[in-house]
């Protein structure tokens, strides 16, 4: 296994394996870059191999132990996150410069770097992993209606393809009454 996290793309004849395995301190480092309650056990293992003549693709799987606060109580929650990193790095493919562009239909594509640091591409694939919205065990759902004052909040029953013809049924069916 390589202990090496930098590698030199250009360098890369045959494939290469590595794991990684953060001391306490990068873990540390880590959960306060990430905005974690906790980070516990992280593990990032796998290979860097060339694809075709001049690409390269890194296989490999994420284990950690994450805490992060529950969105609703602020409790700690804790999360086992087991996750599949493929990433490619393509030759020549240069990165869209527009405001808007297109996503490509291969979303692991990312053009080829003169580097490739495997610390880096494991924070991002954590970060990527884990939990939006985490919640504590027995946590229901809030709902929560926003409107101004004097105004009906909105439902979700409103926001639905035919609440508006029910709202326009319901009016007709007032003005029926009025006749």
């Amino acid at each position: 296994m390589s202990t090496e996290t930098v590698i030199n793309t250009s360098k890369v004849i045959r494939p290469i394996d590595f794991e990684l395995v953060p001391d306490a301190t990068a873990l540390g480092e880590l959960a306060v870059a990430l905005e974690l309650r906790g980070l516990r056990k992280l593990r990032f293992k796998g290979t860097l191999a060339p694809a075709g003549a001049k690409d390269l693709t890194l296989d490999a799987t994420l284990g950690a132990t994450v805490v992060q606060d529950c969105v609703v109580t602020g409790d700690p929650v804790t999360t086992r996150i087991e996750e599949r990193v493929l990433r490619s790095f393509v030759w020549g493919m240069e990165m869209p410069t527009e405001d808007e562009v297109e996503m490509p239909e291969d979303d692991t594509a990312e053009p080829m770097p003169p580097e490739i640091d495997l610390e880096v591409v494991m924070a991002e694939a954590l970060s990527l992993a884990l939990p939006p919205w985490p919640r504590a065990d027995g946590i229901d759902p809030v709902n929560l209606t926003v409107s101004e004052p004097g105004v009906a909040p909105m439902t979700d029953e409103d926001v639905k393809p035919f609440a508006g013809l029910k709202a326009l049924k319901d009016k007709m069916g007032d003005r029926e009454g009025d006749a």
